[in-house]
Parts: C-alpha cells; sequence; structure tokens
C-alpha cells in the first residue's frame, strides 16, 4: 500500500485561482516535456496508474509522484487516457507554434504558392492540435474529422485575399495581416475540428464526476472560450513583433543582413509562445462549470427530475 496523501486527480495546485491554473499549465506545456522519451512517459503512467490503485512504485516520494503526474498529463489525455500524438500536445505548441508563425511573419509578402504553403502547415498544425485536445468523451468519426479538415484548410487558403491586400498596405499593417489569418483560422479551426460536441453536447457531471447527460450550450461555452485563448496565445507576438521589425528594419547593419531576419523573428516569437502558451491555458478552467439553470431547458428537467434540485452546478471539460 502507499502510505502518500496526495489526490492526484486534481492538479497540484488550484484551480480556482488564475495563479493556480498558471502554474498548473506552465508544468503540462514546457517544452521541454516534447522531449521525454517514451520510456520515461510510459514509467510516469506506471507510477499514476499504480498509486490511484493504492500502491507505490519503490519509495516514491510526494515531489515524485506529482512530476510523474505532471509529466502524465503533458502526454495523456484527461478523458482517455490514451497518448496524444507529440505534434498535438501542449507541449509541443512552443516549438511548432514559433516555426510556423516565424516562417508566417516573414514571408507575408512572397508569392501565392508560398503563402499558400504557410496557411495550409498553419492550419493542419492548428487542426491536429485541436483534435488532440477536444473533449476525448465526445465521438467524431472519421468522415467528420476529414470534413473538419478539409473544410479548415480551404478557408486558410481562401484567406490569400488577405495576403494580396498585405502587398499594397503600410508595412506595419502588412505585417499585421498574418495575426488576422491566424485569428481568423481558429474561430473557424476549432469549431469544425470539434463539431460532434456542438451537434450532440458533451459530457457534463456533478461535482463528484458522476455523469448527468449532455450539453450542447456547455460545448459552445467551452468553444468559444479556447477560440478566445488560442487567439490570445498568438497576439503579443504576430503584434508587437510586427513594430519591433518595423523599427528594426529602419537600421542599416539589420536591414543589410537580410540572413538573420527569420532566425529572429523565429526566435521572438518562440520567446512569447513560452510565456503566453501557459497563459493563453489559464484563463479559463480547464474543468470549466455551468449553473443547471442556464443549461437547456430539456437537460435542466432531466437534472432536476432526477436529482430532485439538489444539484445546482454541472462540470465539463472545456478542452484546450
Amino acid at each position: 500500500s502507499c502510505k502518500l496523501n496526495v489526490d492526484i486527480d486534481k492538479p497540484r495546485w488550484d484551480q480556482s485561482t488564475f495563479t493556480g491554473r498558471l502554474r498548473h499549465f506552465c508544468s503540462i506545456t514546457d517544452p521541454r516535456k516534447a522531449l521525454v522519451s517514451e520510456s520515461k512517459l510510459e514509467n510516469a503512467k506506471n507510477t499514476v496508474l499504480a498509486y490511484r490503485a493504492g500502491n507505490c512504485i519503490g519509495d516514491t516520494t510526494k515531489d515524485q509522484l506529482w512530476n510523474a503526474k505532471q509529466l502524465y498529463d503533458s502526454a495523456f489525455h484527461p478523458d482517455s487516457g490514451e497518448r496524444m500524438t507529440l505534434l498535438g500536445r501542449m507541449s509541443f505548441q512552443v516549438p511548432g507554434g514559433m516555426a510556423i508563425t516565424g516562417l508566417m511573419l516573414q514571408f507575408y509578402k512572397c508569392v501565392q504558392l508560398v503563402v499558400a504553403l504557410m496557411q495550409w502547415a498553419n492550419q493542419s498544425f492548428n487542426a491536429l492540435v485541436n483534435y488532440t485536445n477536444r473533449n476525448a468523451a465526445s465521438q467524431t468519426s472519421s468522415k467528420q474529422m476529414l470534413f473538419a479538415y478539409a473544410s479548415a484548410t480551404t478557408t486558410a487558403l481562401g484567406k490569400l485575399n488577405l495576403n494580396h491586400f498585405s502587398r499594397k498596405a503600410r508595412p506595419v499593417v502588412a505585417r499585421w495581416v498574418p495575426f488576422a489569418a491566424v485569428a481568423l483560422g481558429n474561430a473557424v479551426n476549432i469549431p469544425l475540428s470539434r463539431q460532434s460536441e456542438l451537434k450532440d453536447g458533451v459530457i457534463i457531471t456533478d461535482a463528484d464526476g458522476n455523469v448527468l447527460g449532455k450539453s450542447k450550450k456547455c460545448a459552445q461555452i467551452g468553444i468559444s472560450q479556447v477560440v478566445f485563448s488560442r487567439v490570445l496565445m498568438a497576439a503579443p507576438g504576430m503584434i508587437c513583433l510586427p513594430l519591433i521589425m518595423e523599427r528594426l528594419i529602419k537600421k542599416q547593419w539589420f536591414r543589410s543582413r537580410t540572413w538573420l531576419h527569420l532566425p529572429f523573428q523565429t526566435t521572438a516569437v518562440g520567446v512569447f509562445l513560452l510565456f503566453m502558451v501557459p497563459l493563453g491555458c489559464a484563463v479559463f478552467p480547464q474543468r470549466a462549470s455551468m449553473a443547471v439553470q442556464d443549461l437547456e431547458a430539456d437537460v435542466r428537467m432531466s437534472i432536476n427530475k432526477e436529482h430532485g434540485g439538489s444539484i445546482q452546478t454541472v462540470y465539463f471539460n472545456k478542452g484546450l
């Protein structure tokens, strides 16, 4: 048996506060966790599952247990427990995002083929992240997944008229066009990638995790919060960096060293994302809630009929 008095089914820090959520997501989105080997991930999973079963592996300490839990949370889905694909994990958001965003900011005025490839890569990456971090309790068919991906990438390529505008706009405004494209892309991509939740609803539970039914209204709230968070993650880097570039480009030493522009922008985006990814995730609780009185009429009536009005609040995983 294990004598450690730790509730690992809840995050280490209080999720009702922004500071607690920020500390939690700093540990989950740490890009170093994307480099952890499969064997270490499996060891972390075994440690967590053993503890949940009432056992400890070896002389496990509290810190070791929490480190294993944070590693487990970074790589395994909270609903299904399945290992998430590396490129879709939140720990890969910084390296993946900095590479794609850096290229988008660098080649914003290039020929349409290059811009199209950048938009396709960005939306493909977004679609993968959205699907990987969906509410896995909501089933999505392969047909729905393919439709969502095709619709999102088509929308991304349809944004090429924005890049046509960028060639005529003022320099700093032109540099902001990729951000407008990313924000619009998230607004389209995320709902499409999680359309089954909007169609069928997300599973809602009571405070103890007992399933109460499904709610489309909760799905709408959760997905809208994720869209806001994703745009917030990208905003500082894609808004501030163009202003910095416009100042630097006026200086002869920087303008003449064109080879420096891409690595500078890519690195700068990475620095912004290093702070903004956990902050964006922490804006709203991942375990979201809604008052029963605000649910759809049929869902509300069903809960009140079965539980006699004793349940006032329901909970659901909004995804990331």
